[in-house]
Protein backbone atom coordinates (compact mmCIF):
# COMPACT_ATOMS: atom_id res chain seq x y z
CA UNK A 1 0.00 0.00 0.00
CA UNK A 2 2.73 2.59 0.80
CA UNK A 3 4.36 1.83 -2.55
CA UNK A 4 1.13 2.80 -4.32
CA UNK A 5 1.06 6.08 -2.41
CA UNK A 6 4.65 6.86 -3.37
CA UNK A 7 3.92 6.14 -7.04
CA UNK A 8 0.87 8.41 -6.99
CA UNK A 9 2.86 11.21 -5.33
CA UNK A 10 5.65 10.89 -7.89
CA UNK A 11 3.15 11.04 -10.76
CA UNK A 12 1.54 14.11 -9.21
CA UNK A 13 4.98 15.73 -8.84
CA UNK A 14 5.77 15.09 -12.51
CA UNK A 15 2.43 16.60 -13.57
CA UNK A 16 3.07 19.67 -11.40
CA UNK A 17 6.55 20.03 -12.93
CA UNK A 18 5.10 19.92 -16.42
CA UNK A 19 2.25 22.35 -15.70
CA UNK A 20 3.94 24.88 -13.40
CA UNK A 21 7.57 24.53 -14.37
CA UNK A 22 10.60 23.78 -12.22
CA UNK A 23 11.10 27.40 -11.14
CA UNK A 24 8.05 27.44 -8.86
CA UNK A 25 8.86 24.24 -6.98
CA UNK A 26 11.38 25.77 -4.53
CA UNK A 27 8.83 28.40 -3.51
CA UNK A 28 6.17 25.71 -3.01
CA UNK A 29 8.62 23.68 -0.93
CA UNK A 30 9.45 26.70 1.20
CA UNK A 31 5.76 27.44 1.77
CA UNK A 32 5.07 23.82 2.64
CA UNK A 33 8.02 23.77 5.04
CA UNK A 34 6.80 26.91 6.81
CA UNK A 35 3.33 25.42 7.12
CA UNK A 36 4.67 22.20 8.62
CA UNK A 37 6.85 24.18 11.03
CA UNK A 38 3.89 26.28 12.18
CA UNK A 39 1.69 23.20 12.56
CA UNK A 40 4.32 21.48 14.72
CA UNK A 41 4.69 24.60 16.89
CA UNK A 42 0.92 24.82 17.40
CA UNK A 43 0.72 21.10 18.19
CA UNK A 44 3.47 21.50 20.79
CA UNK A 45 1.65 24.45 22.36
CA UNK A 46 -1.61 22.50 22.49
CA UNK A 47 0.11 19.47 24.00
CA UNK A 48 1.80 21.62 26.66
CA UNK A 49 -1.53 23.26 27.50
CA UNK A 50 -3.26 19.89 27.83
CA UNK A 51 -0.48 18.60 30.07
CA UNK A 52 -0.65 21.76 32.19
CA UNK A 53 -4.40 21.36 32.62
CA UNK A 54 -4.04 17.67 33.43
CA UNK A 55 -1.40 18.46 36.02
CA UNK A 56 -3.89 20.65 37.90
CA UNK A 57 -6.49 19.57 40.44
CA UNK A 58 -8.31 16.74 38.66
CA UNK A 59 -10.24 15.50 41.72
CA UNK A 60 -12.67 18.43 41.73
CA UNK A 61 -13.40 17.92 38.05
CA UNK A 62 -14.13 14.23 38.57
CA UNK A 63 -16.26 14.93 41.65
CA UNK A 64 -18.16 17.67 39.86
CA UNK A 65 -18.81 15.44 36.87
CA UNK A 66 -20.06 12.61 39.09
CA UNK A 67 -22.26 14.92 41.12
CA UNK A 68 -23.66 16.57 38.02
CA UNK A 69 -24.72 13.27 36.44
CA UNK A 70 -26.45 11.93 39.57
CA UNK A 71 -30.14 12.93 39.50
CA UNK A 72 -31.38 14.65 42.63
CA UNK A 73 -33.73 12.76 44.92
CA UNK A 74 -37.17 14.33 44.97
CA UNK A 75 -38.42 12.71 48.15
CA UNK A 76 -41.83 11.89 46.69
CA UNK A 77 -41.16 8.16 46.34
CA UNK A 78 -41.26 8.15 42.52
CA UNK A 79 -37.48 8.04 42.17
CA UNK A 80 -35.74 4.63 42.67
CA UNK A 81 -33.38 6.22 45.18
CA UNK A 82 -36.40 7.27 47.31
CA UNK A 83 -37.88 3.77 47.51
CA UNK A 84 -37.04 1.55 50.46
CA UNK A 85 -34.68 -1.31 49.70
Amino acid sequence: MPVDLIVVLLIALVIVLIVRGPKTLPKWGETLGKGVKEARAEASKAQAEIQARAGGDTTTTATTATTATTPPATGDGDHPADRPA
